[in-house]
């Protein structure tokens, strides 16, 4: 009989605002729970000393010694120079060494879409790498991209970004026809800055199932399976998002202890709720996988917790089972438009 293939994830172990005492724990439970193997990377001394603390001896676990941590604050520019031997660094090299075939960071964003692009490489065609988040709608998940690595945006890399959602929809969100929409701050044609009305223009030329224009209120009715935007607006967009999920769970309970027929509500209600919860908790969807890179690597946030690490470290397992990274580079390799639609194939004005 064979034996069944476990993914081998990299984890960055120094990454995020907690490091090794909250990205251990969190990669561990992932592993207990889909049968995955980790490699992490980070100050061995440091990772070890968590690893006592936690039951592992079941799993398949590796520690590579790096000497140099990335802070959130750093340029990636300098990362990319100064600290070859930083964790993030390390992770990505085991994946172009074939040693592991995902990576998963809570670090520096910035320098890790800068890691993975100049050490695994982009996919054919794609001018920048993008992180997309998969978000929860009232008529399933929805795929908003860009949320943070590109912060500057010309209209070709916003067609390449709904190109490449659009792929990660149907291959492995299963969604037929995907719909995909720029977001802006009204549906009428002509509502948005330049970057936006231009890229409608594209997108119009294009053979996606593109329905136009899509604000904000519109996020979680289902209207799209894609939102296209540039980092900057996407990644305000999420925060608020999460900043609002935090905030009407702390306002839930506050009124609930303000009277004993609300705590009854509550009491009544709370298997319901709790379903709720999980539904706008960020944690539930762990990281964004950065899309058009040439591997698989998952972002998470800096303040993730350890639930985060450990939906992250599943996903990451799951696109690799699921051949996600090969779909995409198949799907965009059939697909003209990624070409097309490139920097060299449109006029300066685009």
């Amino acid at each position: 009989m064979q034996q069944k293939f476990k993914p081998r994830i990299a984890i960055d172990a120094m990454g995020g605002d907690f490091g090794p005492e909250v990205v251990v724990p969190g990669a561990l439970k992932a592993a207990q729970t889909d049968g995955l193997s980790l490699h992490f990377v980070g100050d061995e001394q440091k990772i070890k000393e968590t690893l006592k603390k936690h039951k592992h001896s079941d799993l398949d676990i590796e520690v590579t010694h790096a000497t140099q941590v990335v802070e959130m604050s750093e340029k990636p520019s300098d990362v990319m120079r100064k600290k070859k031997d930083s964790s993030i660094q390390v992770a990505f090299r085991l994946v172009r060494q074939g040693i592991a075939q995902g990576v998963v960071s809570a670090g520096n964003s910035g320098a890790t879409l800068a890691c993975g692009m100049f050490i695994l490489g982009r996919i054919k065609g794609v001018e920048r790498p993008a992180l997309a988040s998969i978000l929860p709608s009232e008529k399933g998940p929805l795929i908003l991209i860009d949320v943070g690595a590109n912060v500057e945006c010309k209209p070709y890399h916003l067609v390449q970004f709904g190109l490449m959602a659009e792929v990660l929809a149907r291959s492995v969100l299963h969604v037929n026809q995907p719909k995909v929409g720029v977001l802006t701050i009204g549906e009428e044609d002509g509502k948005g800055n330049n970057l936006v009305r231009e890229t409608t223009k594209l997108f119009k030329m294009s053979s996606m199932n593109f329905i136009g224009n899509i604000e904000g209120r519109d996020f979680f009715t289902g209207k799209a399976d894609v939102i296209v935007c540039d980092g900057f607006v996407g990644n305000v967009s999420l925060k608020l998002m999460e900043g609002l999920a935090v905030s009407l769970t702390k306002i839930l309970k506050e009124e609930v202890k303000k009277s004993w027929l609300a705590r009854l509500g509550f009491l009544l209600g709370i298997k319901a709720l709790k379903r709720f919860g999980r539904r706008i908790d960020y944690a539930e969807y762990g990281g964004a996988p950065l899309l058009g890179l040439n591997g698989i690597g998952i972002v998470c946030h800096g303040s993730s917790n350890s639930k985060a690490i450990t939906n992250a470290v599943l996903m990451a397992g799951e696109f690799i089972n699921n051949r996600a990274n090969e779909l995409l580079i198949e799907g965009l390799g059939a697909n003209k438009e990624i070409s097309l639609f490139g920097k060299k194939a449109l006029p300066k004005s685009a």
